[in-house]
């Protein structure tokens, strides 16, 4: 059997898992999609808008104004490498977090472990639509701070020049700063108790985040802000939906 053979076969092994994983775990890709999707405009804009901001004018300043074109500010606002990057970073927590699950949990307790999980990620969404509705948990907000002033350090060089591999780098390392809108979305990964699972139900869930950041590099946080009244009614509203999905999804487990 010839290397090409052998290469067709683990990349026809590869399609058939992922094609299984999307049919088996569907409801749970498309809840972290939707997620990444409302969330983002309730969250992330806020949290990471700062660092999209950021990035996207230190592009600008290194292009020559005489040389400034349309394609140059959409480009730059799209910051592919720093999506590429925290990608990264979710789909290997999403992949570890599915592993450990699956190991804990065993064959006969996973489905009421990732029930769990499950309603512990719908709480969690909540948390994110209702501000008043939070989940409190000894010592976590200062371990929290902890943390992000740690990632913040190593990744403060990287901001000067936020191109190719360091655009990646600083996607990578701030991928690691914990919120409540991650913790939902590793939870709903680990609830699949798979490592392809989890890392796929991350990669939708980074999909879903792109869009609200985007549209800050492209047109600014002062713009997207004008729009705030209308993102504060709806984009709650459909996070609660999203809750009730995984609350159901949650259900049909144990049933």
């Amino acid at each position: 059997m010839d290397q090409q053979t052998i290469l067709l076969q683990i990349l026809d092994s590869g399609i058939a898992h992922c094609s299984a994983v999307v049919v088996e775990d569907g409801g749970i890709l498309g809840a972290l999609f939707m997620a990444g999707l409302t969330g983002s405009l309730l969250h992330c804009t806020g949290m990471c808008g700062p660092f999209v901001l950021s990035q996207v004018t230190a592009r600008m300043q290194a292009i020559p104004a005489g040389k400034m074109r349309e394609w140059h500010r959409l480009t730059g606002a799209a910051l592919v490498p720093y999506h590429l990057g925290r990608g990264t970073t979710y789909v290997f927590l999403g992949s570890i977090a599915g592993v450990l699950a699956g190991t804990l949990g065993g064959f006969s307790a996973l489905k009421w472990l990732s029930a769990a999980l499950l309603v512990l990620a719908a709480l969690l969404f909540l948390g994110q639509a209702l501000p008043k509705f939070k989940l409190h948990l000894p010592g976590l907000r200062s371990l929290e701070r902890m943390w992000s002033d740690g990632v913040g350090r190593h990744a403060k060089a990287l901001f000067a020049a936020p191109n190719g591999w360091r655009g990646y780098l600083l996607g990578v390392l701030l991928g690691f700063i914990p919120c409540g809108l991650l913790y939902g979305a590793l939870a709903a990964a680990a609830a699949t108790g798979d490592a392809l699972a989890g890392a796929m139900g991350m990669a939708a869930f980074t999909l879903g985040t792109i869009p609200a950041l985007f549209g800050i590099g492209a047109v600014g946080q002062f713009a997207v802000t004008r729009w705030r009244g209308l993102v504060d009614t709806v984009a709650p509203t459909l996070l609660i939906i999203n809750a009730g999905i995984l609350g159901f999804l949650a259900y049909e487990l144990v049933v």
